[in-house]
């Protein structure tokens, strides 16, 4: 029987990567709009991990099912972590990817090439009803571009080389931005785990 899994998050996008990664495990993915009056959850642990916590968890108590939730976000050494547990909302509360992006080049614009090191990070939360937390991080290094590239991905995917690639994620398809990327590779952990515990019928 099918787990039914709340993602809590209406990022079309992020769901469509969770739904990739899960692809073979038996678990139906369902969504905070399923659930009328499922609350928006504010964004203000200070930490990747402390925000998707918070959201699985007030998503779990009112579905009364398993929840997934992630937060994840860009760090960039030379501007000391920033725009870090901000990156969604870098250039103000109503901002947007393109942005985003604006502010993060034209603050890193006389940033010389060997100092524009940056990485992605994410924690992914699988919260329960009953309380119970697991939790899942993953993270990609690489560097900041100069202009955007490509037209794939979303947020900054699209001035981001990871680490001995020419390419951003934004120029890369799908699957293999999936295997790279610091998303993917929490969403590895999770799928493990999933498929771990189903196995068992534990849940």
């Amino acid at each position: 029987m099918a787990l039914e899994l709340v993602v809590a998050t209406r990022n079309k996008k992020k769901v469509e990567e969770i739904r990739r990664m899960c692809e073979g495990v038996p678990v139906v993915l369902l969504s905070p709009d399923d659930f009328p009056g499922c609350p928006e959850v504010e964004e203000d642990a200070g930490t990747f991990r402390g925000n998707a916590v918070k959201k699985a968890l007030a998503v779990s108590s009112y579905t009364r099912r398993p929840a997934v939730a992630d937060d994840s976000g860009l760090e960039v050494y030379s501007l000391h972590g920033a725009p870090g547990v901000f990156s969604a909302r870098y250039a103000g509360e109503e901002a947007d990817d393109k942005k985003n992006i604006e502010k993060l080049l034209s603050l890193m614009e006389v940033t010389e090439d060997n100092r524009r090191s940056a990485r992605f990070v994410c924690s992914i939360a699988l919260a329960f009803p009953d309380g119970r937390v697991e939790t899942f991080e993953g993270h990609v290094g690489g560097r900041i571009g100069r202009e955007q590239r490509g037209t794939g991905g979303f947020g900054y995917d699209p001035v981001f080389y990871p680490d001995s690639h020419e390419r951003t994620f934004a120029e890369m398809d799908p699957t293999e931005k999936d295997t790279l990327s610091h998303r993917g590779m929490a969403l590895k952990k999770l799928r493990v785990y999933l498929a771990k515990e189903l196995a068992g019928e534990r849940m």
